[in-house]
This record gives C-alpha cells, structure tokens and sequence, in this order.
C-alpha cells in the first residue's frame, strides 16, 4: 500500500528524442512516495532490426530492483529469442511476422521472470520487490503491445481510442480463479489482501506453490498481447504509463489532454511533464511514469491553439495552471492587504479582523479580481494582524477568536463599540426592539462544528434545518 511523503519530490525527469520515423518523449516523478520504484525503455531502434522500436514502461513496488532490473534486460531476452535471432540473421527483416513478436514478447517475460529468480538476492528472499510491465514493439506494419499488471498503454487513430490494454486486477473473475487455484485469496481486492495487482514480474513469494507453472501462479508473469496493424494516414499517437496516471484519468482524458497539447507545443518531453503534473494537481499520490510515442499522422502545432493557450487554460481539465494563476493573484492580493492591514494598525493597534476586512474591502470595491477570495483574504487578514501584533508585543487580546467570530458573525459584519452618544441624542431604543448593528443571537454549537471545518454549503443547510427541526419539536422558537 506504500508509505508517503510529508512533502512531494515534484522534480521530473524528462527527454525526448527520434528514430523510425516516429517522435517520442518521456518523464517521471517521485511525486508523494517515499522512494521512486518506477522504471522506462525508450529504443527508436531495435538492434539488429533496425526498422522496429521499442518502449516499455515497469511500476516497480516493495522496491526499485525488479523494476530497474527488468527495463534493462527485457528486450535484451526478446532479442536473444530463438525466432528473433532468427529473423535479425535473415535477409527480409522488413517483413515481420506480429504473431512471431507475439510470441517472443509472451515466452520473453516469463523466460526473464524465471532467470531472476535464480539471482541473488531475488533466490535468497531479501528482496521481495515486483514490477508491473507494458511495452510495445513497433514494427514498420504493426503495433505490438504486452502487458502485465495494471500500467496501461492507449493508442489514438484519427482522435479515436483504438487499442487499450487490459489491467491484471485480482477481482477480475479469471485473475481470481487462477489465484484461489494456485492456493491465495482476494481479500480488500488485493492478492491475499496485500497485491493490488494479478500479474507481475518478481513478487516471488506470490509464486511458490509447488509443482505449478509460474503462468499458473497467484502471481503471473504471463502478459497479455494486443496486436494492431498500422494506418499511416490516420495513426497519431501512443502512451504508456503507469497506473499513478490513469488512477485519476480516463483513457479518453488522457486521449484528449495529449491531443490538445500536441496543437500547442512540439516538445514531446514537455507534454509528458505536463501530463504527469495535471495528474499531480488531481491528486495522484503514487509514483508517475509516462512515454508518447507519435505518428506521422499526429496533430502538428496549430497557431490559433497557441494564441488560446497563452490566454489560458483551454483543455480539458488544466488544474495546474488555473491554481498556479489563482496563487499569483492570492500572492499579489496578499501584499495589498499587508499594505493596507498595516496602515490601519499604524493608526490604531486595536483594530480588529472584522474592522480590518471591512477596511480591505473598502479598498478593494473596485478591483474584479478579489470578490471569489473571501475566505483566503480573511486569512490573510488575520494573520498579518497576527504578525503586526507579535512584532508590536502586544498580545492576541484585541485580535477576535475564531469562536467567537463564528458566533457573532463577525467575519460578515463588526457591530464595534457602542457609539458614544452626544447629550442631545434621542434615547437608545428598547431592548426588545434590536438596532440594525446589534449582534445577532448565538449561533448554535452544530452549524459552529461545521462551519469551522469549512464544510459545504449543503451540508450547513441540513444542519441548520435539523436544528430548527429539533426546536420545533421542543415547542421551541426555531428564530432564535
């Protein structure tokens, strides 16, 4: 399940680069985890067959190793393949058979998953690391992708999803057949309530009942082979990631976003990073990897796109630059305030947070930028008044608490000081007639829980409803 950060490692590692007529670009980040465990293979061109590429994303967990391990030698056992080998030796290498790179690619990841296990300290049980696997090979004539475990590739045609990989869960009804066969359960989804994932390199101690085939385990290594056949007028592009991406985006949001951003920018590296940072600001909390690779056929840099683009955000979802926009203009709304917090102190140190925001309010009437930073310039009302207060070594006295400008609804309006009135005043009115700046009644200690932990405007009405119910019930005035 993975332990997190208190703070995320947000430096991503990106490039880019040719081969086969086709671009690619990749990038990963950290992100919340405590170590990175992710791995890639870009290769434009396959030794020994030079008209092919290859490209393979690994999601390493319980450690790097595995991972790492297998992003550096699984070509490598492809290539060494007796009906490979044969083919590199072969005058005709332009013409490739995808059902004999099916085949290589299937034997390939359990022939590596078997070899490691014989290595230390994988046959020792030290290290107990697994990787999640996808990978395509890319021939002049098709695209052949393999995958195992939930990393996942997408394929887009004419601005249409037309391959998607499967995910290896083990609540899929023949993930978890073979896993109860070979001995383990699904509990909480998971491999014996621990492995979110069915399928994977390693995770040996998922692989141990005896006289069974590793293909048989709980565990698998087998991967699951989609085979298309290539449309130069209409393929466009390809990515594989791995699962810290579509846990917080569909195939068709993905699909969308890189379209978008390949109208807007030729750096295939910096569409990664940009990916990888959309998923971030949506909450992604695991390890990011992603590669795109793209076709002639791809969008090309469209100048209208540009110009949107640079006015703002315009596709789908772009979280990370609206909030980077909203921080400019918070930060830029925060010296103001400072300014203007700070000459009404120098005037008077007793002035209040309520006073003070109808102060900063004065200020900013005409500015169309503030009215939707209500509660961020409260906050920062307050603590500059804070700031203001310690540097002046006076104490929070003067400065209203949260519970008490909860209950008097002070942070809508101060009622202040009664004012002093002058010997040919009127007399003040009654007590049973209530003057526009009195204080309203208390506000009961329900609607104070929540609006003090800033719950929704939903949740406020019901519990100011269910209050009103309850007094009604008491026969008592729901008014007050």
């Amino acid at each position: 399940m993975g332990a997190f950060l208190d703070k995320p490692i947000t430096d991503k590692t990106s490039g880019q680069g040719s081969g086969n007529g086709l671009r690619y670009g990749h990038s990963s980040m950290q992100g919340w985890r405590m170590t990175m465990e992710d791995a890639h293979t870009t290769v434009p061109n396959v030794p020994g067959l030079d008209s092919c590429s290859f490209f393979g994303v690994y999601d390493g967990h319980c450690g790097h190793t595995i991972a790492k391990y297998s992003s550096e030698n699984l070509l490598n056992e492809f290539l060494k393949h007796s009906d490979l080998a044969e083919l590199i030796n072969s005058e005709n290498k332009d013409k490739i058979d995808p059902s004999v790179i099916s085949k290589v690619m299937e034997e390939g990841f359990v022939i590596l998953d078997d070899y490691m296990r014989t290595i230390p300290p994988w046959k020792n049980g030290e290290d107990q690391s697994g990787t999640t696997a996808v990978c395509a090979f890319i021939t002049k004539t098709d695209i052949i992708c393999a995958n195992c475990g939930d990393s996942r590739a997408i394929f887009s045609r004419a601005g249409d999803l037309k391959l998607v990989t499967r995910d290896h869960k083990p609540y899929n009804d023949d993930e978890r057949r073979r896993i109860e066969k070979a001995g383990g359960s699904v509990m909480m989804q998971r491999v014996n309530g621990s492995l979110a994932v069915s399928r994977a390199l390693g995770d040996y101690e998922y692989k141990s009942t005896q006289n069974m085939p590793s293909i048989e385990q709980q565990v698998s290594p087998q991967p699951e082979i989609f085979v298309l056949e290539r449309d130069y007028e209409h393929d466009e592009f390809l990515v594989i990631a791995c699962d810290g991406i579509w846990d917080v985006m569909s195939n068709q949001q993905v699909l969308e976003f890189v379209h978008k951003e390949l109208t807007i920018r030729e750096d295939r590296g910096q569409i990664c990073d940009n990916l990888i940072e959309e998923c971030f600001q949506r909450n992604s909390r695991d390890n990011m990897s992603v590669i795109l690779v793209t076709f002639p056929a791809a969008p090309t840099v469209n100048e209208e796109a540009v110009l949107k683009d640079q006015e703002g955000p315009s596709f789908l979802g772009c979280k990370y630059r609206r909030k980077s926009k909203e921080k400019r203009r918070i930060a830029a709304l925060t010296e103001r305030i400072q300014e203007k917090v700070g000459a009404m102190y120098a005037e008077s140190s007793t002035v209040t947070v309520a006073l003070a925001l109808a102060g900063v309010e004065k200020m900013l009437e005409t500015e169309d930028d503030c009215s939707h930073l209500r509660l961020p310039k409260r906050r920062i009302v307050e603590s500059k008044l804070t700031e203001l207060r310690e540097k002046d070594n006076n104490g929070p006295g003067t400065l209203l608490q949260n519970e008490t400008d909860l209950r008097n609804w002070s942070f809508v309006r101060d009622p202040g000081p009664p004012p002093t009135l002058p010997a040919s005043a009127p007399p003040p009115l009654p007590p049973t007639a209530q003057s526009p700046l009195s204080p309203p009644p208390p506000v009961p200690d329900e609607v104070v829980s929540l609006v003090s932990r800033h719950v929704g405007f939903r949740s406020l009405v019901a519990a100011v409803r269910k209050v009103i119910r309850s007094r009604r019930s008491n026969n008592e005035d729901p008014t007050t």
